[in-house]
């Protein structure tokens, strides 16, 4: 899928957990509904600093794009060193390692190790860059032709005055974990690498997320739907029939999400 297709399924993904969490008697502060459906559209784009022309490895200038050669040289090789006897030799890592779920795992929990050890600066650091994802991924058509830096300011704005509100006294900064400030943060990152996945395994090239399990000889097996229900990135069907979709079910379940813990 393209990238605002990724970060509205990211964002429908986290307010539908929203709506589950206040089923359960756990309601999440509007703070941490809201914050964490942009860092969940932001992240459901970063699977894709594997690829050299993809919003994210755009997203902070030159840091991303080199950022993003490393993440390709270092998927290719961890491709080749483990791929199984029906996988062939690849030179190029888009849709292998960052695009599995072991790597939104590691990610998630990175990020939330680092908000828990290094505090405030580190929660600021990682909502910026979820920030920045969220306005080019969600804001696509009209982020793209403006200025980086103009994208970077509203991103962080946007980190500053989230963390601020969330750092009051019940709105969300333990949210789940009533000892440890922030160490939900990670939930959404993971979140939204999964979708992404997710989200690439509607398309014709399928995603390896089940690697290193072997499937068919294949521990880079490109799973997905039936071959007759996959589109093609860009088509009609995603952005006629998806987005809309998306943006309905996000309106419900964060609706309910808010109805429910008032």
């Amino acid at each position: 899928m393209m990238g605002p297709a990724h970060s509205l399924s990211g964002a429908m993904a986290w307010l539908g957990v929203g709506l589950a969490a206040a089923w359960a008697d756990n309601p999440m502060p509007w703070p941490v509904l809201l914050t964490g459906a942009l860092i969940c559209a932001g992240a459901a784009l970063a699977p894709d600093l594997d690829q050299k022309n993809a919003t994210i490895s755009r997203a902070f200038g030159p840091f991303s794009r080199w950022l993003g050669a490393f993440i390709d040289k270092l998927s290719v090789t961890v491709y080749n060193a483990t791929r199984g006897r029906q996988d062939r030799r690849r030179t190029g890592g888009h849709r292998t390692l960052t695009h599995t779920w072991i790597w939104a795992v590691l990610i998630g929990v990175g990020f939330s190790a680092a908000a828990i050890y290094w505090g405030r600066w580190a929660v600021l650091i990682i909502l910026f860059i979820h920030m920045v994802l969220a306005v080019e991924g969600l804001l696509w058509r009209m982020a793209r032709p403006s200025s980086d830096v103009l994208v970077w300011l509203l991103g962080a704005a946007s980190a500053w005055i989230l963390a601020d509100i969330l750092d009051k006294p019940g709105n969300g900064a333990t949210w789940l974990f009533d000892d440890q400030p922030y160490l939900w943060i990670g939930l959404p990152i993971i979140l939204g690498s999964i979708v992404h996945t997710l989200g690439d395994s509607l398309t014709i090239s399928g995603c390896p997320m089940f690697w290193p399990l072997s499937i068919k000889g294949r521990r880079w097996y490109p799973a997905g739907t039936p071959s007759f229900m996959r589109f093609r990135a860009g088509s009609k069907v995603e952005n006629a029939v998806l987005m809309p979709v998306f943006m309905a079910v996000s309106g419900i379940c964060g609706a309910g999400a808010l109805y429910l813990a008032a």
